[in-house]
């Protein structure tokens, strides 16, 4: 069935199929099907009873190395898989009008360029002016999706004035040669898993973000929105690992970095991002303080005066800037 919500892909200078594309491998034992939209790999294996025998004629040897490069094929796309995504973002445009298209992928390009370089600093980039002016330059292929499909255009103006999310993919090459320009390079080695811990305390509220408490359902929604966009993957601590850890908001902060690791490798993670929101009524914002240690350095940051969103879009995207090894984020916070 077809998901009528998303508009048709474009790709710029391609004729369709631009959908799908697939593969023969091994005189039609393996079909690697690669969809260009969702990302997504299957590995269909034919007539298995007469490649096993065929593998014991071959003998042991023959039989590990076929496995081996399967294995390595099934690798490598996986890798392109994720590498794809990180040359992918998306922004909310209203209407499907050229006017705001442009608009739209001039805030995507910053997007896939922070993201694919893990370099937070680029963001509000005053060099980037001038490449964001012809950003469609840089597109391969975009697409929409209607916020409010199933609901009725209610007048002559429904299709313009509805929103719609624009997903714009960006031409991988054209991205590289332009971090280059800029004196950086695509971050495209393993990016750590992060566990975030998150304290957020408003007025006599205080609480930790987990994976499962409800209080915490719209931080735990942005900080996932916060990693998609800056191209890393996170977890959160659920209560019961909380409370058998014996953290609290109040002790977050001061919990020594070993412990943190030790708390961020059980649940599957491989670094420890803490951050701490306070509200300030005086500001109609959140004051926020994130650290990280990596490699045996410390890093510190803060900002203050942002929305929650902001705010674990600088925490995560500062941590990407330190684990990329494009400097410290402390470099551009405010104080």
């Amino acid at each position: 069935m077809v998901d009528n919500r998303y508009v048709p892909s474009v790709r710029f200078g391609e004729e369709p199929d631009i959908c799908a594309a697939s593969e023969r491998v091994a005189d039609g034992a393996c079909i690697v099907h690669w969809d260009h939209g969702d990302r997504e790999m299957s590995v269909l294996n034919r007539n298995m009873t007469r490649d096993l025998r065929h593998a014991t004629r071959l003998g042991v040897a023959a039989a590990i190395i076929c496995i081996s490069l399967a294995a390595a094929l099934t690798c490598c796309t996986l890798t392109k898989a994720a590498a794809a995504d990180l040359y992918r973002a998306q922004t909310i445009v209203t209407g499907q009008g050229e006017a705001n298209r442009i608009i739209g992928f001039a805030s995507c390009l910053e997007d896939v360029l922070v993201k694919v370089s893990g370099a937070l600093r680029l963001a509000g980039d005053p060099r980037l002016a001038a490449y964001k002016s012809r950003a469609g330059d840089f597109v391969s292929a975009y697409s929409y999706h209607d916020q409010m499909s199933g609901t009725p255009t209610r007048d002559e103006q429904g299709t313009r004035d509805r929103p719609y999310d624009l997903i714009v993919d960006f031409d991988d090459k054209k991205i590289g040669d332009l971090l280059n320009a800029l004196g950086l390079k695509p971050w495209l080695s393993h990016r750590p898993v992060l566990a975030v811990f998150v304290e957020m305390e408003q007025g006599a509220r205080k609480y930790v973000v987990t994976s499962d408490a409800k209080q915490s359902d719209l931080q735990r929604e942005s900080l996932f929105a916060a990693a998609a966009k800056r191209g890393m993957s996170i977890v959160l601590p659920d209560t019961a690992a909380l409370a058998k850890s014996n953290i609290d908001g109040a002790a977050l902060t001061a919990t020594p970095p070993p412990t943190l690791a030790a708390r961020a490798a059980e649940l599957g993670a491989e670094v420890a991002l803490v951050g701490r929101l306070v509200w300030v009524d005086a500001e109609l914002g959140w004051a926020t303080k994130w650290q990280i240690d990596w490699r045996g350095r410390p890093h510190r940051w803060q900002v203050r005066g942002i929305n929650f969103d902001e705010a674990f879009r600088r925490g995560i995207g500062g941590a990407a800037q330190v684990l990329s090894d494009n400097g410290d984020p402390s470099a551009g916070s405010n104080h």
